[in-house]
């Protein structure tokens, strides 16, 4: 049985929540959180998400069977009536071609989840976001409420959500889904923008039973909520339904959350911030926050007019992931499958090398937390974390000579100094100016245990 999301259902949940939390907090139980911000912003984050560090986005949908332009193909078409995307379908498909005519299209037919999830944790990633529904409104598990425009009646006409949670599941790979709260074309979400908004005609029928549906059947670790920016949360109900699933969902223990629950609502409420897309703060910020970005610079599904220049570097996406855990963050990383849900050798490369620097490097990221000082600008650029009491500097450039110099560490009798991967101590001194000066091993650049990215590992250092 689904939870019911009338006014009824509402009110009732807000008295139930108050007698059960004042009868609680006698027994000196934890106090229950009530559907407001106040509340809803108290509850601590649990502690995997910020020990995870690094996380696999996936964007998979009926808009990789296009494949063209971006994820946002039927909006930018049919919404926006973008020029090139009239022309792209003018040249392509016959005249009453319809965007619902690519669902059958959406084949999956050599999506192998095991392979995925074997891929995922070859490049090192603690957990994997898979959309679950885009924009589009399709939906890529047998949504109740989506009938045949759902990836079981339609294209695949399997389950593609929990196939995928089984696999990850089996190598302890913590699982999130992304949701998009608004659907562009959907006729009710249009009859409440129609009406400013002020029904809730969508939200009722269509959005909150899908959020329950997920949960309750598929117990994710993480819920990524997009789609948010044309309403108020007051318009999504988004208070009572985190409430639910804080109080009383079966993952209420270890549930994460993202900020985007209204257009008043992103890098002020939530779980963890995301604030937009690839958002990288200036300085460490005060709350637990996630860069998200992807693999292709121009789009976050699979476009088949993509080039090679417009994919991240190996040295790119590890310099991104270094600084955004020394500012004490998570970082997403995302990929676009195929329509036959294949992950392309590209694609396939870039999380194999960001795999191969964790394996040496991940002492450093796995569990970290950021530093006194998180950067150092000099002749290379350092970046710094920190474990229990060691303390991990971590430069982006080698530096001539051979010798790192660093201000910020400060040595006592007891220092020690060694490179992540290689054994042995590495010699250190005091300059006049009381900075460390490490000399590095003189070896060639295949000798050393990364080909970017070298992390020096200081312990006894204040």
């Amino acid at each position: 049985m689904r939870k019911p999301v009338g006014n009824s259902w509402i009110v009732a949940g807000v008295l139930l929540a108050l007698v059960l939390g004042t009868a609680q907090s006698a027994r000196g139980a934890p106090p229950r959180y009530t559907p407001d911000w106040l509340s809803l912003d108290s509850r601590p984050l649990p502690a995997w998400f910020d020990e995870a560090k690094f996380g696999v986005f996936v964007h998979w949908g009926v808009f990789s069977v296009p494949a063209w332009g971006s994820e946002w193909f039927w909006w930018h078409w049919q919404g926006e009536g973008q020029l090139g995307y009239q022309l792209f379908m003018r040249d392509n498909y016959p005249p009453s071609f319809t965007y619902g005519d690519f669902g059958p299209q959406f084949t999956a037919r050599f999506f192998h989840p095991d392979e995925w999830a074997k891929l995922f944790q070859a490049a090192g990633a603690q957990y994997v976001v898979f959309t679950t529904k885009h924009h589009e409104g399709f939906t890529n598990w047998p949504s109740p409420v989506s009938w045949n425009w759902n990836s079981k009646d339609v294209g695949p006409h399997r389950d593609l959500v929990g196939e995928l949670g089984a696999a990850l599941r089996k190598r302890n790979i913590r699982y999130g889904l992304y949701h998009s709260l608004l659907e562009w074309f959907h006729p009710l979400y249009l009859l409440d923008k129609k009406n400013g908004f002020k029904t809730q005609h969508f939200v009722s029928t269509k959005t909150m039973p899908e959020l329950y549906d997920l949960v309750n059947s598929y117990k994710p670790d993480l819920i990524w909520s997009d789609g948010e920016w044309e309403c108020p949360d007051t318009y999504w109900n988004s208070t009572h339904f985190l409430a639910w699933l804080y109080n009383d969902s079966p993952i209420k223990d270890e549930v994460v959350v993202n900020d985007r629950w209204g257009k008043n609502c992103s890098c002020h409420h939530g779980g963890y911030y995301n604030c937009q897309d690839k958002f990288v703060p200036e300085s460490l910020p005060n709350h637990k926050w996630e860069m998200c970005t992807s693999l292709d610079k121009w789009s976050w599904g699979y476009r088949r007019d993509m080039k090679l220049a417009d994919v991240l570097s190996e040295s790119e996406i590890i310099a991104e992931l270094v600084q955004t855990v020394s500012l004490g963050g998570n970082y997403l990383l995302n990929i676009g499958p195929t329509k036959d849900g294949l992950i392309i050798p590209i694609f396939q490369e870039r999380l194999l090398a960001v795999g191969k620097w964790l394996q040496v490097s991940g002492e450093a990221i796995y569990a970290s937390k950021p530093w006194r000082v998180q950067l150092e600008k000099n002749e290379t650029s350092v970046w710094y974390t920190s474990k229990d009491s060691a303390v991990y500097a971590i430069f982006l450039q080698w530096p001539e000579g051979e010798v790192l110099y660093l201000k910020s560490p400060k040595a006592t009798s007891t220092t020690r100094v060694t490179m992540l991967g290689l054994e042995g101590d590495l010699k250190w001194s005091k300059d006049a100016y009381e900075d460390l000066r490490i000399s590095l091993p003189q070896l060639p650049p295949s000798a050393l245990p990364v080909e970017f990215a070298w992390t020096v590992k200081l312990e006894g250092v204040k």
